[in-house]
């Protein structure tokens, strides 16, 4: 054998060096990311995620083999937005509950406004007005957007340039919906009790825009909004 082949015949024994960028396996993903989602209190990107995991690592792979894995557990794996979190299966939400809870009800104003941002998102606060019928106060929209429900959006290409308002990550995690999409439709909503025959803001005798916002309700169509 020349000198050539036995030189061949060694590198093909040799043991090939691993890559510095070789991805861990899938299962070591799925507990990397299980760590961070499980240590942020915030639902975490998929771009955050990557960042975080070593340089190759497949995260939509792992996400959604962790999702499948948690199916039917005690906890969930959910995609909240663009982000994923791991929330209380909601059939087991009561145990979670307080005895005592402090709750704020949101003014029909505050409710119609951020339903009008949710469905019509997104909507300019001259097209919310619009909509309801009457003029919307500063204090109303100030409101939600302490309470992260609702955020500024892009700027209408139009003479003005309005600011629009969209909704948050943080509505969409309050109320376990993955998009806007999911908010249900009419239909859903008049058979939970939750529309009604009540005349339209504006048209109740001797009540003014102002006054509306002031009025809070105790029916059922506040407490979807409690917080």
């Amino acid at each position: 054998m020349s000198d050539e082949q036995l030189e061949a015949t060694e590198l093909r024994q040799r043991p090939q060096k691993e890559s510095l960028f070789e991805a861990p396996p899938i299962a070591e993903q799925e507990r990397m990311v299980e760590a961070i989602l499980f240590a942020s209190a915030e639902p975490v990107t998929v771009k955050d995620l990557a960042a975080r995991l070593p340089h190759g690592s497949t995260v939509t792979q792992a996400l959604v083999s962790l999702q499948r894995r948690y199916e039917g557990r005690g906890v969930e794996l959910k995609k909240i937005g663009d982000a994923w979190a791991i929330r209380t299966a909601p059939d087991l939400g009561f145990l979670m509950q307080k005895e005592t809870v402090e709750t704020r009800k949101l003014s029909r104003a505050a409710i119609e406004t951020l339903a009008i941002v949710a469905y019509h998102q997104p909507v300019t606060r001259a097209e919310i007005e619009e909509i309801r019928g009457v003029s919307v106060s500063r204090g109303t929209v100030d409101q939600l957007l302490e309470l992260e429900w609702i955020r500024f959006g892009r700027r209408r290409m139009t003479p003005g340039r309005p600011v629009t308002f969209v909704v948050t990550q943080e509505f969409l995690d309050h109320f376990g919906l993955e998009n806007a999409r999911d908010l249900p439709g009419l239909k859903e909503l008049r058979a939970a009790g939750l529309l009604d025959n009540r005349p339209r803001p504006g048209t109740m005798p001797g009540v003014t825009a102002e006054d509306e916002e002031d009025v809070v309700d105790s029916d059922d169509q506040d407490d979807l909004f409690e917080d």
